[in-house]
């Protein structure tokens, strides 16, 4: 329990660190959001328009003190502005609708590769020196090699353009309208296969050598020697006993892998111009949208903290160790 205690208080404590900082940054810039609109609108906005923009951002004429107050007030209610490079339109309102695109691109991504990755390297390290060790490591390993928009561009030109198998862009088809329908729902997973594909292919191979070399280094231990002298059989000795241990390094790779969903596609959105945090971050930078990117910077490092807090529960939960610290 004290454990769990001191590591919630350090996520605590960074999380404030986080926002503070997201609160102070833009305002040590020069200008603000608010001057950046007026000059992009030509000076169309009257005096009480410009003081009702400036306190929509938190840019009031208080102290820096009332400011700060006024921000967090503002995210505890969700509330982070306007956007500038689609104005009007909330930041709350594009974050919304982007992220479910991110959380299913990146959550069935990182889901797959690491079951896929973590059976694989379970398996080739429990038969090392096997047909399958001498294959399999080396071919993941050659193929994550390959940044995930080289694999991308690949895969949108073959598969894309010159055989038009998949869809070259978009979540689903332009022709539909969003809802809980089937054809709605099949397009969504045919616009899926490329650039989850394309990840899942260089994703796969971290996971495998990893979960191999801890097997192997586990395999070494004088409890296994033990749990096969008692007779268990080879299934038990290979999950309850071996891959038990193995994969906690995995678990905190994982739950780093989580935290980074939201911003960890960001070139292969963009590649398929997938609607997903990722391609909104980076038309963000390019056109100056700073409460947009405050935004989105602040989600990303919220649910790294988030994710890691989540893998001590779970580390709690595997390793009897830790419990008693």
């Amino acid at each position: 329990m004290k454990y769990l205690l001191r590591h919630l208080g350090l996520y605590l404590l960074a999380a404030w660190v986080s926002v503070t900082l997201n609160f102070f940054l833009p305002r040590t810039m020069p200008g603000d959001p608010v001057t950046a609109l007026i000059g992009r609108m030509h000076g169309k906005l009257g005096p009480a328009a410009i003081e009702a923009l400036k306190a929509t951002y938190g840019f009031t004429k208080g102290s820096i003190v009332q400011q700060y107050f006024s921000y967090l007030s503002h995210l505890l209610h969700g509330d982070f502005g306007v956007s500038l490079s689609a104005y009007p339109v909330p930041v709350s309102a594009i974050i919304s609708t982007a992220l479910l695109w991110t959380l299913l691109l990146g959550f069935v991504v990182t889901v797959l590769g690491f079951v896929a990755g973590t059976a694989l390297g379970v398996i080739v390290g429990w038969k090392r020196g096997g047909r399958l060790d001498s294959i399999l490591p080396g071919l993941f390993s050659f193929l994550g090699s390959f940044p995930y928009f080289f694999l991308a561009m690949l895969a949108l030109f073959f598969l894309g353009y010159s055989w038009k198998w998949f869809p070259m862009a978009h979540a689903y088809a332009d022709s539909l309208s969003p809802g809980l329908s089937w054809p709605f729902i099949a397009s969504v997973l045919y616009h899926l296969v490329l650039p989850a594909a394309t990840v899942l292919l260089v994703s796969i191979g971290g996971w495998l050598i990893s979960m191999r070399s801890t097997m192997i280094a586990v395999l070494a231990e004088d409890y296994i020697t033990m749990a096969e002298a008692k007779g268990l059989s080879q299934r038990r000795v290979m999950l309850s006993y071996a891959m038990r241990n193995a994969i906690l390094p995995n678990i905190t790779q994982f739950g780093m892998s989580i935290g980074f969903i939201l911003g960890g596609q960001i070139l292969t959105e963009i590649v398929f111009s997938y609607p997903g945090l990722g391609f909104y971050l980076v038309r963000a930078v390019t056109t100056h949208d700073y409460p947009l990117m405050q935004a989105l910077f602040l989600m990303i490092t919220l649910a790294i903290l988030a994710a890691n807090f989540i893998m001590d529960l779970l580390y709690v939960r595997l390793d009897p160790r830790v419990r008693g610290r």
